[in-house]
């Protein structure tokens, strides 16, 4: 009896453990499962805010800076440019493209393409001198300033590009919207920071000069961000993020003349919207 009863026991237990190999490997059978080896891409829209900037400007025969210069971004909306291969770069877009190093970490290259604008006609301090034979020489003692297009236009509208590389981490959070399989429908959590150039096309009308109408390496940047993420059909996915950072342009270009600069620094919050898929080679 003692006999019988330890076999159907084992029997018993081998049947578990079977039922549960079997579990996992069907988990393990998903391509959602794990994202080691896998490359992905993705393209989107985004819309900014800015933080007030103080920005100097200098040359041969002037040197003044705007104090809390405010600026906005420049939408489009939802529109077919964004799809347009001869007119992607005009409205605000994303680019990224990278690969997952393991299943929870991956690092990407992109182009956040923002845009900024300063407000025109806004009335702000000015500090410096001008003697460029304009209307507008003189000394400046915080002086309240209209800016009006004669004076100043500035903003990179071609735009603000950050040109960065991102490392992320990618967590599933599927189970908290109780999904059963994620090979439909997957939903990831993300974080990570960026770091980068800033590689702008400044459009800038300064005291009546030429301007300067090139791409130019002009600072740096840096960026946090968090987003969800959710995947069908194991291969596309959509996006969301809400991005901050930090952005330091001390050699921006404005004029004809290489010797005509400007500089700044600012803090950007962005929100975007992405497109994407995701594959293995």
């Amino acid at each position: 009896m003692k006999k019988i009863i330890l076999f159907t026991a084992f029997v018993a237990l081998s049947l578990a453990t079977t039922v549960n190999a079997q579990e996992e490997i069907k988990v393990q059978d998903k391509y959602t499962a794990h994202n080691k080896g896998k490359f992905f891409v993705s393209w989107g829209g985004n819309r900014e805010v800015y933080t007030k900037s103080d920005v100097n400007f200098r040359g041969k025969d002037y040197n003044f800076t705007v104090d809390n210069m405010v600026a906005q971004d420049k939408p489009k909306g939802w529109h077919v440019d964004y799809i347009n291969p001869a007119r992607m770069t005009i409205p605000q877009t994303n680019f990224r493209m990278g690969y997952f190093i393991n299943d929870h970490y991956s690092i990407a290259i992109g182009v956040d393409h923002m845009k900024y604008v300063m407000t025109q006609d806004q009335v702000a301090n000015v500090t410096g001198v001008i003697a460029t034979g304009s209307a507008f020489d003189g000394t400046y003692n915080n002086t309240p300033t209209a800016m009006v297009e004669q004076f100043l236009m500035y903003e990179h509208t071609d735009g603000l590009n950050y040109v960065n590389t991102e490392f992320s981490r990618h967590d599933d959070i599927s189970s908290l919207f109780k999904i059963g399989n994620t090979d439909k429908i997957q939903v990831n959590l993300t974080e990570g920071v960026g770091v980068g150039l800033l590689y702008p096309k400044t459009n800038t009308t300064l005291l009546g000069k030429e301007r300067h109408d090139d791409f130019h390496v002009s600072g740096y940047g840096t960026s946090l961000k968090a987003g969800l993420n959710v995947t069908f059909f194991k291969h596309f996915y959509i996006q969301g993020e809400l991005k901050g950072g930090y952005i330091n342009m001390q050699d921006i270009r404005t004029t004809q003349s290489t010797d005509d600069r400007a500089s700044q620094h600012f803090m950007f919050f962005q929100r975007l919207i992405a497109f994407g898929g995701i594959f293995k080679v």
